[in-house]
């Protein structure tokens, strides 16, 4: 699959004939949502489909046949044949106490575990604090999770979602809590509980603790890779779109991620940037320079609107605009010996978000 296809599907989305073909789609929460995975050429990305851009896309994606398999076109022209992945078999679970398996935790991608383990976040509580793109609220407001998730239902529904599905390896992110460990803390309880539990490469992600001691911690509990994301990357943008968040500076996040690094090694330490809220391409190229001579990998993605959100309204980055910044970037990243396949867990190693590991590939091939 080309980098242009997967450009254009991530920024116009894909309508789809059937809405519930494969496994349900997801729908708020913290991170990319509005999404659901396609499988093309045997690499699985996550294309919007709930957006407004979705809704006129120029790609249609035909109903499954009995195997699950469709077509994908442009404009009435076949382009080729994807898949959806499957329904995992571990939503089918509930807890002891009667909780599915699929409100603490849920199938990204192909392979990646996902969860949110504070459904709440101090940001998100005061309007004008709140990440303008953030519906960590929502998937909470219609019952389809649970506000804290605990270590032990964290490490049971990875354990059979490891068993049951093939899980390779989980992302952890978390709401900010009250207190300067930032939700480092109870990242580290629930990754401690995990890994007795199976074995399974992990994925923290919080904001950059105040104590550079917490990234000892988490690294001693069990977590593997560390995220901790930008989003945007000029003051002004930030100060704009995330006005609490952007309350920890950039140079706070820079000496952050140099402790980091020293911690969790170099490209086990990786950052969110999303493309298309204001910074322009010199400044995403500019800050990833830094990154990757820190030894961060800063894993770029175009910024999609989520409906119910402040910037629901908001335009996604043009594909033009994408492979501007992934195109240079990735070869930064190859140069730098960053790659997304030398990851041990997290966005970055999945990317389906992105284009940026199909350039990388094509620079290493």
């Amino acid at each position: 699959m080309t980098e242009t296809l997967i450009n254009e599907l991530q920024s116009y989305g894909a309508r789809l004939v059937d809405p519930k073909a494969g496994h349900e789609s997801r729908r708020g929460g913290a991170g990319p949502s509005d999404h659901k995975a396609l499988t093309i050429d045997g690499m699985t990305v996550m294309v919007p489909v709930h957006t407004a851009p979705a809704f006129e896309s120029p790609y249609l994606v035909e109903k499954p046949d009995e195997q699950g398999k469709s077509r994908i076109s442009r404009d009435g022209r076949v382009l080729g044949e994807v898949s959806f992945p499957l329904r995992p078999r571990f939503y089918e679970r509930s807890t002891a106490d009667g909780i599915p398996y699929s409100q603490i935790a849920v199938l990204h991608g192909r392979d990646v575990l996902a969860t949110t383990v504070l459904q709440t976040c101090i940001r998100y509580q005061s309007r004008t604090k709140t990440c303008q793109f953030c519906a960590i609220g929502q998937s909470l407001a219609a019952g389809r999770t649970i506000a804290h998730k605990t270590p032990a239902q964290l490490a049971e529904v990875a354990k059979a979602a490891v068993e049951l599905d093939g899980v390779k390896h989980m992302v952890m992110t978390t709401g900010t809590p009250k207190g300067d460990d930032r939700g480092a803390a109870v990242l580290a309880e629930s990754a401690r509980a995990i890994k007795v539990a199976v074995d399974l490469p992990i994925q923290g992600q919080c904001e950059p603790p105040e104590d550079d001691i917490w990234f000892e911690r988490m690294k001693e509990a069990g977590i593997d890779t560390l995220g901790m994301h930008l989003e945007a990357v000029t003051p002004e943008v930030r100060a704009r779109i995330m006005p609490g968040k952007a309350q920890v500076s950039l140079a706070k996040y820079m000496a952050s991620f140099e402790a980091a690094v020293k911690v969790f090694g170099r490209g086990q330490v990786s950052t969110y940037i999303l493309a298309g809220l204001g910074d322009t391409r010199e400044a995403i190229l500019e800050i990833s320079e830094k990154l990757v001579a820190l030894g961060v990998y800063p894993f770029v993605v175009p910024f999609v609107p989520i409906s119910g959100t402040p910037l629901e309204s908001h335009p996604a980055p043009a594909p033009e605009f994408m492979h501007s910044i992934l195109k240079p970037l990735s070869e930064m990243l190859v140069v730098s010996g960053l790659k997304a396949v030398d990851i041990k867990a997290g966005c970055g190693k999945c990317g389906a978000c992105s284009a940026l590991s199909t350039y990388e590939r094509r620079l290493t091939a």
